[in-house]
Parts: structure tokens; sequence; C-alpha cells
């Protein structure tokens, strides 16, 4: 092989290798949600930086515009098209029977076809390990919940963390709202104010919301009435140190990184992804800015809660079975 030919060989290479185009659709939350939609923007941040791909983001204005977001990027012939959120499974069904060479991945949503990855978390079992966490510290017995958009998701958050609440105080009462029943449930943070400033004159003394961008509302109420929130999704205990009492992680970056990640190794398989307490999918959040908040006691009370979830000696209930 000529010196030409070979210096024009690594180039050809190296310009395949930093090429990897990769398109990410937020939902309406956006990119700066502190919650869902920044765990996978930092997932995919981080793979731009690790893994020298081609990174664009949008975000939709509404549902109705989901699948010709989709279709541009594949029209556009990127490698990996992502979408955030259940809202967009039909944008991504349609779009990857359109496009089968195009490979497509979606967060909260199963999509069978031979050219997607479904990428689904235990949330009920965060759910209950965060509710046993607010059982622990409440001293009013009573503990609320704030769900965002009125959907099985959510409802799954909520079961999940009733049955831990009552694991701990069978007593407890449970104060439940949702914000909305449209994806404007993600953005309405003064709402949410609204709320938490509700269910605390009710004597609620931990607040966990399941509600995107619009805990931000929560974070606000906890702050000036001296209660604890918890956060979702991210790790959101820096809003607010030492109100925000810890987070339940739904560890997005995770997922939307390695799948990223199996498009460059040329290992991507198609089907559904589980993400769980077991595999550290699902998690709770334990950090400088709340770990005066613990005792070690009951740090370690919370990680034998986890273990007998993890066993199979906890069984949490899951909306998606119950649900008639």
């Amino acid at each position: 092989m000529s010196k030409f030919l070979l210096v024009f060989c690594l180039f050809v290479s190296q310009f395949a290798m930093a090429n990897l185009k990769i398109g990410l659709v937020l939902d309406k939350g956006g990119k700066d949600d502190k919650s869902f939609n920044s765990a996978a923007y930092e997932g995919a941040k981080k793979a731009e930086k690790e893994l020298g791909i081609e990174l664009k983001y949008v975000e939709a204005t509404d549902t109705n515009s989901l699948e010709t977001l989709h279709r541009n990027f594949a029209q556009k012939k990127y490698d990996l098209v992502i979408g955030i959120g259940f809202a967009q499974m039909d944008a991504v069904k349609k779009t990857a029977a359109l496009f089968p060479e195009t490979k497509f991945a979606i967060v909260d949503g199963e999509v069978s076809a031979k050219n997607v990855r479904s990428l689904l978390f235990e949330e009920h079992e965060g759910s209950y390990l965060v509710g046993a966490a607010a059982a622990m510290k409440s001293k009013s017995g009573v503990v609320g919940f704030i769900g965002g958009m009125d959907i099985p998701l959510i409802r799954r958050f909520q079961k999940g963390f009733e049955a831990g609440i009552k694991s701990v105080n069978p007593k407890a009462t449970i104060l439940v709202s949702y914000i909305g029943v449209t994806g404007e449930a993600w953005n309405n943070p003064a709402k949410a104010k609204e709320i938490a400033l509700s269910q605390i004159s009710q004597k609620a003394d931990v607040i966990f919301h399941a509600a995107g961008a619009s805990g931000a509302g929560l974070f606000d109420a906890a702050a000036e009435k001296k209660v604890y929130a918890i956060g979702v999704d991210s790790n959101q205990n820096w809003v607010k140190p030492g109100v925000v009492l810890t987070s339940m992680l739904k560890k997005v970056d995770v997922a939307v990184f390695e799948t990223i990640k199996s498009v460059k190794e040329g290992k991507f398989t198609a089907g559904v992804n589980r993400f769980g307490l077991k595999d550290g999918g699902i998690d709770w959040a334990l950090d400088n800015n709340n770990k005066s908040l613990w005792s070690a006691a009951e740090i370690e009370k919370l990680a034998q809660v986890k273990k007998s979830i993890v066993a199979g000696k906890v069984s949490v209930p899951d909306y998606y079975k119950t649900k008639k």
C-alpha cells in the first residue's frame, strides 16, 4: 500500500468515527428542567465529549411536532435518534418503519421494531425506597405526593411511594395531587407550588414530586415553610441543600450514554433494556448536600430496604400490573 493511500485510509477512518451523528428529541420540559430531560441531555453530552460523536438536540413545542422532529433527523441520515418520554412512542414507531436503516431509541416507551431500543425503568422500586425515607423523616405522619401529568407512568411512582411509606408507618396519611392531564403539567412550577402549600397546610412535612420542571415550585414552597422535599430523576439535592431530603434517581443519562456507546461500538441491539435497583439504574441520592440530614442508622436502614427489594424479599406493587 502506498504512503498516500495509507494516509487517505486513515483519514477516512478517523472521519467516519468522528462523524457518528446522534439526534436527541427532548419533550416540552426541555434540557433545563433539572430532571428527566436534563438527565438525558447530560448523558448525550457525555457521549459527545468522551466518544467524539456529533450531537444535535431539539425541544418539542407540542406533541404534534414530534413525528416531524424524528423524521427530520432520519432524513438527514442521523445514525441514532433518541426520543425522551412516553409521548414520543407513536412518532418513533412511525418514523422507524419509514427509515429502517436508522437506529432509534425511546425512553419510557416500548416500541417493537428491529431498529428500536426501548429504555424502561423500574420507577416503582425507587419510589418505594424514597417512600420509606419520607416516612422515616416525617414527624407529622402526613406525607405528600405531587404528580405532573396524570398518566399510568406517574401513577406507578405514586403507588410505589405509598407502599414504601406504609412499610414504615402503616398509619401515615398520604396526600396526592396531580398538576394536570396534558403535557403542560411538566412545566408549571406555579401550580406545583400551590399544591405543595395546600398539602403543607394539611400538615404534610415531606413531599415527593414526579413532575419534571414543575418540581421547582415544590422546592420553593418547602424552603418557605421549612419542610422537606424529595426530588426525582436527576439528583436535585443541590437545588435547595438542607430542604431536598433526597432524590429518586432514574439514571436516564446512563441509559442514553450506553445506547450511544453501543452504536459507536457496533453493538446496538433492538428490544427492551430495563434499569432498576439491581443494576444501579434506579437509586436514592446521598451526597454532601443532604448527608447531614441522615444518621448512620437511617442510611443503613434504607440500605437494608434496598437489599430486600433487590433480593425479592419485598414485593413492590407495580401500577402497570395492578391497574384494571
